[in-house]
Order: structure tokens, then C-alpha cells, then sequence
């Protein structure tokens, strides 16, 4: 009983037990510790931007809570007690547990990182892209590739494209004993070989709230970029637009090139897409916004309306991220879904499945049911 007693004093914490009623030793006492420095309002921002005690307590963290635990916490620090200048210290930054989180907050503050810091952001960065390519990779290539080989046996191939060997497997029971042959009633093609069969641009938004999105887009487009059977663009937009295709070979300097934190014109960032288009039958959009549009909403609506016209597969994630359903304009998502734009949020483990849906040309209201995903717009 007693201990089910202390486990509510720490979840409470000191204002529950102002009498002392409940003491706590060891273990008990150092958590508690930790936790009233981050969430005792009394204390509010009490650990201090340059405190020493920064280092201490995210050591602490570390030693009394699980990984999971310690994000959350390293999170809530950064947001409750504005504790980002912590991470413009390369001793207190070393101590940090990396996560998609705190790899957000390191793009967002880019820009003011001292150069003796630089360096051991980019190694957090490159930790934290590394495991996530390494989780990531298998189902995003499984999934395209997949979708690639159902894709491209085309049942009306030109003549340098028949696949024989499958199509003479495919017409077995056409045989004609008279003639010593086969009348194939079905080609099977390998499709345009040495073309990608589509191109796939990740259009994203750099302003503040889509940090998280950006990182994963960031990740995704580099594995789909060592694709051969698509080709893959990559561009960011706040109130400028920034294509970093040339980057896709290296996540890292990818995201490093990115500015989060600016505003949002998503007009202007349609404009330049509409450029890039060659093959608008043959290319996916993926828009990862959150539609709160900070240009010209009526021309940014006549845009979306003429590519997605033009025959491009157009879809839009509200976010891509694991932290569920996101901030966003719902008046601008039901405008796309008028023009059978959908707009949704994404889960990085639903994205692979999501761009093999997308490459076969599945309607991807099909996918949202299967998925449970529920549409915006």
C-alpha cells in the first residue's frame, strides 16, 4: 500500500504531500527530483539555459527513466523551461538522447549554431538519420519495388517491350499442335526500360510545425532516390523555394540545407512545381503541409486545381510524423478534397505502403480504408 502511495506522490508530486506524509529515499527521492525541476511550476525554467545543473539533469534522466521516457521528458524541456540554448553547448548537446525531436530543433536553430557546436550537431543528425534509414529502408523498397514489377507488366507493350519468357508461360494453353506454335491472346511487357517508370516529388513545408515532417521527407526521398525505377525530386518551401534534389544522396546535408521556421507560400512553391513536371500521367505529388497558406490562397487553389487537371496523382500528408493528427487549414482541405486532392496524416510506417498504392494508380480512398486513415478535406 505504501508503495502505491509513493508511486502517486511522484506522479503528483510535492503540493499532493505538503505535510511530508509520504517521504522518499534513493531511487524514489533522485526522480522526483528530476521530475520537479521540469514540471513544478514554482520552478519554471528553473534548470537554467546555461546552469550547470542542465548537464546533471539530463544525465539524471537517463539513469532513472527508460529511452522512450527520456525523450518525452527532453522534449517537454525544450518547449516548457526554453531551454533550446542548451543545445548551442557541445558538452550539454553530447549528453542529449537523440530522436526525430531533437534533430527538429537542431534544423530550427541552424542558423545560430556556433561553429564549435556545428559539428556535434551534425553527428546527432547523422546518428538519428542513420537509425531511421536503416529502420526504414527494407519496407520502402519492398513496397516500391513491389509496385514497380506489378506496375510495369503491361498487358499492351510495344514490340521491344514483350517480356517472352512470361508472355509464352502466360499463352501455354493457346498452343497450336497443327502449327508447332503459340497464338498469345496476352503480352506481358517489361515496360520503358532505362526510364523511370514515375517521378515522385516530395513538395514540403520548412515552417516550424512541419520540422518533424521534414526530417522523415528528408529520410524517405533518399531511399527513394537510390531507386533506379523512379525518379525522385525533393523541394522545400516557406515563403521561398529551395529544390534540393541535389542533395538526396546525403540526408544529412539535406536537412542541413533546409531553413525551417519561415512562413508559407505554398502558391509559389506550386508554381515552381508545375515546372519540374515532364510527364504529368506519370508523376506523383506528395504536398506534406499543413495547408495554412500565407500567400495568394485563391491562385495557390487555381495551381492545385490545373496540376492535379493536368493528370498528376496528387496527395497531400497534413503531416508525416508519429505524434497524430496535426494542426491544419480545414477549410483549405476541403477545398482540395473538392478537386479529389485528399489530404491526411501519415505515420512513417504507413508511407511506403502509401507510395505503392500510389505508383499502381490505386484510387488512394482505397488505401485511406484499408489503412484506417481518415481524410481531411
Amino acid at each position: 500500500m505504501e508503495e502505491r502511495i509513493r508511486k502517486w506522490r511522484l506522479i503528483l508530486g510535492k503540493n499532493a504531500d505538503k505535510e511530508g506524509n509520504v517521504p522518499l529515499s534513493g531511487e524514489m527521492k533522485g526522480m522526483d527530483d528530476v521530475l520537479e525541476a521540469l514540471y513544478d511550476s514554482e520552478r519554471k525554467a528553473g534548470l537554467g539555459s546555461s546552469s550547470p545543473n542542465v548537464n546533471r539533469w539530463l544525465g539524471d534522466i537517463r539513469k532513472y527513466f527508460p529511452s522512450s521516457v527520456v525523450q518525452l521528458m527532453q522534449k517537454d524541456a525544450l518547449e516548457k523551461l526554453n531551454l533550446d540554448q542548451m543545445l548551442l553547448e557541445p558538452e550539454l548537446l553530447e549528453a542529449v538522447e537523440p530522436d526525430v525531436n531533437l534533430v527538429a530543433t537542431l534544423l530550427t536553430l541552424n542558423k545560430v549554431l556556433p561553429k564549435t557546436t556545428k559539428e556535434t550537431a551534425r553527428q546527432v543528425v547523422r546518428k538519428v538519420v542513420e537509425e531511421l534509414e536503416k529502420k526504414l529502408r527494407n519496407p520502402m523498397r519492398q513496397a516500391v519495388q513491389g509496385a514497380i514489377n506489378r506496375a510495369v507488366r503491361n498487358r499492351r507493350p510495344k514490340h521491344n517491350e514483350i517480356d517472352w519468357n512470361k508472355t509464352i508461360r502466360a499463352n501455354l494453353k493457346t498452343y497450336q499442335k497443327k502449327y508447332n506454335s503459340i497464338i498469345p491472346e496476352v503480352l506481358i511487357g517489361h515496360g520503358k526500360k532505362g526510364q523511370s517508370l514515375k517521378d515522385v516529388i516530395l513538395l514540403v513545408d520548412q515552417s516550424g510545425s512541419m520540422a518533424n515532417s521534414m526530417v522523415y521527407a528528408g529520410v524517405f526521398g533518399a531511399v527513394m532516390a537510390s531507386l533506379k525505377s523512379i525518379k525522385t525530386h525533393i523541394v522545400v518551401f516557406d515563403t521561398a523555394v529551395v529544390d534540393l534534389t541535389a542533395e538526396l544522396d546525403d540526408p544529412v546535408d539535406l536537412l542541413f540545407a533546409t531553413q525551417l521556421g519561415g512562413g508559407t507560400d505554398i502558391n509559389k512553391a506550386l508554381g515552381y512545381t508545375k515546372g519540374i513536371i515532364r510527364r504529368p500521367d506519370d508523376t506523383i505529388l506528395i504536398l506534406i503541409s499543413d495547408l495554412y497558406e500565407g500567400g495568394n490562397e485563391n491562385k495557390m487553389l487555381k495551381r492545385a486545381a490545373s496540376i492535379k487537371t493536368s493528370g498528376v496523382q496528387f496527395i497531400t500528408l497534413l503531416a508525416l510524423d508519429d505524434r497524430g493528427a496535426p494542426m491544419f487549414d480545414k477549410t483549405v482541405a476541403a477545398k482540395f478534397g473538392a478537386m479529389n486532392i485528399p489530404s491526411f496524416a501519415c505515420t512513417p510506417d504507413q508511407f511506403p505502403s502509401l507510395m505503392a498504392a500510389a505508383i499502381k494508380n490505386e484510387d488512394i480512398k482505397n488505401w485511406m480504408a484499408r489503412e484506417g486513415v481518415v481524410g481531411k478535406g
